[in-house]
């Protein structure tokens, strides 16, 4: 379960992509940019949510 420490901060790296990309294709004029930001934010809510989870589970474990 280490592992799992380290790979939230993936869904961040996802989100700065994903909102550079999208700020890219608005200044180009390019109509595909909302779902950049749509995916970049999905990215930020599994960051906290990933984060959220490993928090309960590793305060499940302290109790016992």
């Amino acid at each position: 379960m280490g592992y799992l420490k380290y790979t939230q901060y993936v869904y961040i790296l996802f989100a700065v992509f994903f909102t550079y990309d999208g700020i890219v294709k608005l200044n180009e004029g390019d109509e595909s940019y909302p779902f950049y930001f749509v995916i970049a934010g999905m990215a930020i809510f599994m960051f906290f949510f990933r984060r959220r989870f490993l928090n309960r589970h590793n305060d499940r474990n302290k109790k016992q």
